[in-house]
């Protein structure tokens, strides 16, 4: 085998098994990502809750981690606004209350904005 020319993948940066299966990376890559989206699928439609647990901590285990936002003030360009509930406290207006449904993050990519029920006082 010759050099890797420069700009192009290495075999450091390649997933062993993909490598030693003959898969590229591209298609390694593309792989995983619908894996990801078929448990997340399934996540949210499992009628157990040690279910839903279970692939939630196989997904962790991969560096896909969700996100429960309650308490954080509320950023429309990182969360999705479900919902609100109304409070007479000032200091919690515009906090989210609660998640209605996680968001997901693959390291430091967004998969899925979560959706957040948000304080106000209207």
């Amino acid at each position: 085998m010759g050099t890797v020319p420069a700009g192009s993948t290495s075999e450091s940066d390649v997933d062993p098994v993909a490598l030693a299966s003959g898969i590229e990376p591209e298609q390694a890559l593309a792989d995983r990502q619908a894996l990801i989206q078929l448990c997340l699928y399934a996540m949210d439609r499992a009628h157990s809750d040690g279910v839903a647990e279970r692939i939630e901590k196989g997904l962790a285990a991969i560096g896909v981690h969700a996100l429960r936002p309650d308490g954080a003030r509320f950023d429309p360009a990182q969360h999705e606004a479900g919902g609100a509930v109304r409070t007479e406290d000032a200091r919690l207006e515009g906090t989210v209350a609660e998640t209605e449904v996680p968001g997901f993050v693959d390291h430091d990519r967004l998969l899925r904005a979560p959706v957040v029920t948000v304080y106000t006082r209207r």
